[in-house]
């Protein structure tokens, strides 16, 4: 009997430390921040993003040429906006404009990240555009980026939206990765996506790796199912989370870009 109260309330300890410290198992900011030339892109600039809350985001933007889309990026959980510079290059190469979402409490910006946080964050980035008379904007949405560029869909619409190893729902990775666990009860920050495309009418591209273990395939399988027409869904075998680049999914994204909007 008294193993069996050890281990019950051993059980109830750790969902109760889960729950307080959820969120430092969730995201995961570098506060350091250098400077665009260092980063790769000397031509972007760096922004600051006003928040309805009252942040101050520093972003890094750069326009687009020729009259391409401009697309504006949601990282994952991790880094910050240097961190995926190196893409930003590929497609302003290819004149496309970019703006890389700087979060708040990733890369020295104040507050501390939350699904609310986020979420308004990218809400600050589409106002941003807005005020620069952008017209035709792509979200693209990597990793834990996918549900906050989804969620702005479903208010702002883009002309397309680009979703990188995304998730059904951040919910449906915690039960995979804390099945021991309620996660259904004690997750605060859900970024229920399958829910929440339903209400994206954008054309879409999503794009996972086969041996992604991080977000497994089936959950962004079950997130283009759940899409709206017209949607594309590219697996590409043998990839894993972070290195889809590396098996050429950025010629990918560029094909069916040139596609969606022809010079």
């Amino acid at each position: 009997m008294e193993v069996v109260k050890f281990f019950v309330f051993a059980y109830v300890c750790t969902c109760l430390l889960m729950y307080v410290f959820q969120r430092s198992f969730m995201y995961y900011p570098k506060n350091t921040l250098g400077s665009c030339s260092e980063a790769g892109v000397p031509d972007m600039h760096e922004v600051k993003l006003l928040t309805k809350d009252g942040l101050e985001l520093v972003s890094w933007y750069g326009k687009a040429k020729n009259n391409r889309p401009t697309i504006a990026f949601f990282y994952g959980n991790a880094g910050n906006i240097a961190g995926v510079a190196y893409k930003a290059r590929i497609f302003m190469d290819a004149g496309y404009g970019m703006l890389l979402v700087g979060y708040r409490g990733y890369g020295g910006n104040e507050g501390s990240p939350t699904e609310e946080g986020l979420i308004a964050d990218a809400f600050a980035a589409a106002d941003f555009l807005e005020k620069e008379q952008v017209e035709k904007v792509v979200y693209y949405g990597e990793s834990l980026g996918s549900g906050v560029a989804v969620a702005l869909a479903v208010e702002k619409a883009p002309v397309a939206i680009i979703l990188e190893a995304p998730f059904s729902s951040a919910l449906d990775v915690a039960k995979i990765g804390y099945w021991y666990l309620p996660t259904s009860f004690l997750m605060k920050d859900k970024f229920d996506s399958v829910a929440r495309i339903k209400n994206v009418k954008a054309p879409l591209l999503l794009i996972h790796g086969e041996s992604d273990k991080t977000i497994p395939v089936a959950l962004g399988r079950k997130l283009l199912e759940a899409a709206n027409e017209p949607k594309k869904g590219i697996f590409i075998p043998n990839a894993h989370h972070a290195n889809l680049y590396d098996f050429g999914a950025h010629k990918k994204i560029l094909e069916w870009l040139s596609k969606e909007f022809p010079l």
